[in-house]
């Protein structure tokens, strides 16, 4: 297991029980209490836990950790996700990609395309994705302002408005933390919300992009309504009740 790993599994735990000692740590993940120690450490010098003696607590980022711990979380899934939802994409299309590890996967098979190589368009507020992308000549990144928020790589806040008002999409991906029938597409900071929702509101069609773990569960601020999304592409652990579910509720499902 990596160190990343090691944080990310430290940090859901945490998450699930609110307090953690060195030793039950160590018995989880099947490492030595030292190596655990150092982690601990580690990951208070990032405030992403708080160190107690002999364990650590939760903080409250320790439930919405940064992109960098969730990459290896469903990888299977998000790359079969990301192959599948490219599909959807014409050459020359004008592309929309908030942040997430799922649109990172994305982006990247996107860039990768041999359909796509007479090039296409993306709009973004994710740095990463911008960042990974600018070296492809046949993509035309375009980038939305704001303030970047560490957990995402997201921008949001007022800024991100004078770009996102000036263009239409064709498409736009849609990662999210949460997909529930009745609330729609959720996320779990308000800032990302606000700004995706105004993604979305420029884009011809709103495919959501998430594995199957995200779906029928519910997070802290709407994005849209179940009624703006046209298209979720998710992993075929999605069972048969929810996509009907969303079937019904004039959602096309895509299981890869």
């Amino acid at each position: 297991m990596s160190r990343y790993d090691r944080w990310n599994a430290i940090l859901e735990l945490l998450a699930q029980e609110g307090r953690l000692s060195v030793e039950e740590a160590a018995q989880a993940l099947d490492v030595s209490t030292a190596t655990i120690r150092r982690d601990f450490d580690q990951l208070a010098q990032q405030q992403m836990l708080m160190r107690t003696r002999g364990g650590a607590v939760s903080q409250s980022v320790s439930y919405d950790l940064p992109l960098r711990y969730k990459t290896a979380r469903h990888a299977d899934e998000k790359h079969r996700i990301a192959a599948a939802a490219a599909e959807l994409v014409s050459p020359g299309a004008v592309v929309g990609l908030n942040g997430g590890t799922t649109t990172s996967e994305l982006a990247r098979t996107l860039a990768t395309l041999p359909a796509l190589e007479s090039g296409f368009t993306i709009v973004t507020n994710a740095l990463n994705i911008a960042s990974e992308l600018t070296v492809r000549k046949h993509v035309k990144i375009v980038v939305t302002g704001g303030v970047a928020r560490p957990q995402s790589y997201e921008l949001i806040g007022p800024l991100s408005t004078g770009v996102l008002e000036q263009v239409t999409l064709d498409v736009a991906f849609l990662g999210v933390d949460a997909l529930d029938v009745g609330l729609g597409a959720s996320a779990h900071h308000e800032g990302e919300a606000s700004v995706n929702n105004l993604l979305i509101s420029r884009a011809a069609q709103v495919v959501v992009v998430a594995d199957s773990s995200k779906i029928g569960r519910r997070a802290f601020s709407r994005i849209c309504p179940i009624e703006r999304i046209d298209t979720l592409v998710t992993d075929a652990r999605l069972s048969d009740d929810l996509a009907a579910r969303l079937t019904e509720a004039g959602v096309k499902v895509v299981r890869a």
